[in-house]
């Protein structure tokens, strides 16, 4: 069972499935339903809404946590920038499902290409089905992750429906996550 929280100031949100930008009002009663990646799943009166990590004190999120993922972020700084595109891919996550898009199998392709001196990286992914409305935003999310890597100038995420996704594309680790296996 998850505790209650009450919202303790406005908090900016998107509603899920549809996608669409909501305002949750101070006093609010939510529950989160799933806390991967840096943001918030959160079951409200109006139904399921996703919280970014910039409004997460309005939850009562352990600042500690957060410390230990920024520890993470420093310790790929001088890892190689393909070890650090996938490692921010793998921070996100679909918000019905507790999975992150590179163990769900979604993303199909990254790549690095330079020009001009400047880096772009190129994602092709797709979705668990094509008429989520929660894809561009998920798709967003990927391409602000990807853009806070040092290096990188430019990201585009492309999403993609061929070949369809199916469950043989979730990982092993993906698959213990969701009890496949």
């Amino acid at each position: 069972m998850h505790d209650k929280i009450i919202l303790e100031r406005e908090v900016h949100a998107v509603q899920i499935p549809s996608g669409d930008a909501i305002t949750l009002p101070a006093g609010t009663e939510v529950f989160i339903t799933q806390r991967l990646g840096g943001t918030f799943t959160v079951a409200t009166t109006q139904g399921l809404a996703r919280i970014s990590a910039k409004d997460s004190a309005a939850l009562g999120v352990d600042p500690e946590e957060e410390e230990k993922k920024q520890a993470e972020v420093t310790r790929l700084k001088d890892a190689p920038l393909e070890e650090q595109v996938w490692a921010q891919l793998k921070a996100v996550y679909d918000p019905e499902i507790p999975v992150d898009i590179v163990n769900l199998g979604l993303v199909y392709d990254c790549s690095i290409e330079e020009a001009d001196g400047k880096k772009t990286v190129a994602v092709k992914m797709t979705l668990t089905a094509p008429g989520c409305g929660m894809g561009p935003v998920i798709a967003a999310d990927a391409q602000s992750k990807i853009m806070t890597i040092e290096g990188v100038d430019d990201a585009r995420v492309e999403l993609v429906w061929d070949p369809a996704w199916n469950q043989e594309m979730i990982s092993e680790e993906g698959k213990m996550k969701l009890g496949m296996v």
